[in-house]
C-alpha cells in the first residue's frame, strides 16, 4: 500500500501568519491538491507534518477526510512512524510542491528508496541540493525503516531536509525530472501570485494530453483562459452542467423552429460551458463529475444532430436529413466504442468536432452537406479504428 507524507510547516512568502500549504490552490488549498494527486496514484493513508494548526490547515484537513482516506497530523517523525502501516510505500512531496499526476505516478509507482531530482533547478530556489551537480525536484519514495532512521534523529531536525539525507545515504535511485516538467509547473512554490502561475502552466499541461485535435485547439485555449477566474470565484464545478443543459435545450428547441444556425451556435456554446464544467471538476478531483460533463457534449451534439436530420428531412420531403444524422450518430457511436480516448490519433473524430463542421456548413447554408460532411469523418475515423483494432487468430 502507498502512504501518502505531506508537510505543512512552511509560512507564505506573501501572506504573514498563512502556511503555504494552506494557499488557494485548484479550487481548493495546495495540500489539497497534493493529497488528491496522492490519491488518484492509490494512496491509501494521508499522513500531514505540521508544527502547528490553523484553521484553514483544519478545514483542508476536513475536506480531504470526506474522500474516506485515513489521514493523521503528526510533529515528529516517531509519531508519523507510529500511523504508517509497518508494509507501506511512503512517498514524500515537498511541503509546497506542485506537480502533476504523471510525475507522481512515476515515482510512486515502483519498489525500494527513489528520489526525483533535477540538475538544473531553473531559478526555483525552494529545492534542495541533493549533492553538487543536482537537486531534489520534491517527490521521494521510501519505506518505514527511512522513517526510523529520522525517528531516532532530535526533534529539532526539519523533518523533511532529514527524510531527505536518510533517503540520499540508502543509495536511493535517482529519477530524472523530465526536461518540459517545469515548464508545465512543476516546483516548490510558497507565494500566492506564483501559485497562479504554476497552476495555469499545469492546467494547460493536463489540456494538452486530451488527444482529439478539436480539444487542444478550440476548447484547450477556451478552458485555460476562463477556467483559473472561474476557480479563484470558487464556482461550483457541477455549476456548468446546469448551465450548459440551459443552452442545450434552448438550441434545440430553436432547431425545431428551423433556426439552424443560431440553435447550433448555442449548441456549440453548451459544449465549451460543459467543458469548462470539465475543467472545474479536474481541478476538485471529481473525476465522476467531469465524466458526466463529456457525456453531456456527446448528448447536446447528438440531439442537435437528430433534430437537425429530422427537420431537413420535413422541409425537403426526403429521407436524406435523417438518413445522413442517423449515419452520423451511428459511426460516432461505434468510434466512442472502439478504443479508448488517451490511445485515438488526434485527428479522429469528436462529438464536439462534428458539432463545429455542421454549424460551420449551416453559416454557409449548407446544413445538409454539413451532416455529409461530419457523418463521413465520423466514418473515416471508425474506419481507421477497425484498421487499428488487433485480429484474433
Amino acid at each position: 500500500m502507498i502512504a501518502g507524507l505531506l508537510f505543512a510547516r512552511e509560512d507564505a512568502l506573501d501572506r504573514s501568519e498563512t502556511l503555504a500549504a494552506t494557499l488557494p490552490f485548484s479550487g481548493g488549498t495546495l495540500i489539497e491538491y497534493q493529497a488528491r494527486l496522492l490519491l488518484a496514484a492509490g494512496a491509501a493513508q494521508i499522513i500531514i507534518v505540521v508544527t502547528r494548526t490553523t484553521p484553514e490547515l483544519v478545514g483542508a484537513v476536513n475536506r480531504i477526510a470526506r474522500r474516506g482516506v485515513p489521514i493523521d497530523t503528526v510533529r515528529t517523525a516517531a509519531e508519523a512512524l507510529e500511523k504508517v502501516h509497518p508494509l507501506a510505500t511512503i512517498v514524500m512531496l515537498a511541503d509546497g510542491l506542485i506537480t502533476t499526476d504523471a510525475i507522481l505516478h512515476a515515482v510512486a509507482d515502483g519498489e525500494g528508496d527513489a528520489l526525483l531530482v533535477v540538475d538544473d533547478p531553473h531559478g526555483d530556489d525552494h529545492l534542495e541540493r541533493v549533492d553538487a551537480t543536482s537537486f531534489w525536484a520534491g517527490i521521494a519514495r521510501f519505506g518505514p525503516p527511512r522513517l526510523a532512521e529520522a525517528a531516532r534523529m532530535p526533534d529539532e531536525y526539519d523533518l523533511q531536509s532529514t527524510l531527505l539525507r536518510a533517503v540520499v545515504q540508502a543509495r536511493a535511485v535517482r529519477l530524472v525530472l523530465p526536461p518540459d516538467a517545469v515548464h508545465d509547473g512543476h516546483g516548490v512554490e510558497r507565494n500566492a501570485g506564483g501559485l497562479v502561475r504554476r497552476g495555469r502552466r499545469a492546467l494547460g499541461a493536463r489540456l494538452a494530453t486530451r488527444r482529439p485535435w478539436i480539444d487542444r485547439f478550440v476548447l484547450g485555449p477556451i478552458t485555460r483562459w476562463l477556467l483559473p477566474p472561474l476557480a479563484d470565484r470558487r464556482v461550483p464545478a457541477r455549476a456548468p452542467l446546469v448551465v450548459g443543459g440551459a443552452l442545450g435545450l434552448i438550441g434545440w428547441a430553436l432547431l425545431t423552429m428551423r433556426w439552424f444556425g443560431t440553435g447550433l451556435a448555442l449548441a456549440a456554446l453548451a459544449v465549451i460551458v460543459f467543458a469548462l464544467g470539465e475543467g472545474l471538476c479536474w481541478l476538485v478531483g471529481d473525476e465522476r463529475g467531469a465524466r458526466w460533463q463529456r457525456l453531456a457534449i456527446s448528448i447536446v451534439g447528438a440531439v442537435a444532430g437528430a433534430i437537425l436530420g429530422l427537420a431537413l428531412s420535413r422541409d425537403t420531403g426526403t429521407a436524406t436529413g435523417w438518413f445522413v444524422a442517423a449515419a452520423l450518430l451511428v459511426a460516432a457511436a461505434l468510434l466512442e466504442r472502439a478504443a479508448p480516448e488517451r490511445l485515438r490519433p488526434s485527428w479522429w473524430g469528436s462529438p464536439a468536432a462534428y458539432l463545429l463542421l455542421v454549424w460551420i456548413a449551416t453559416l454557409g447554408h449548407q446544413p445538409l452537406a454539413g451532416l455529409m460532411l461530419a457523418a463521413g469523418y465520423a466514418a473515416a475515423s471508425l474506419a481507421a479504428a477497425i484498421e487499428r483494432a488487433p485480429t484474433k487468430p
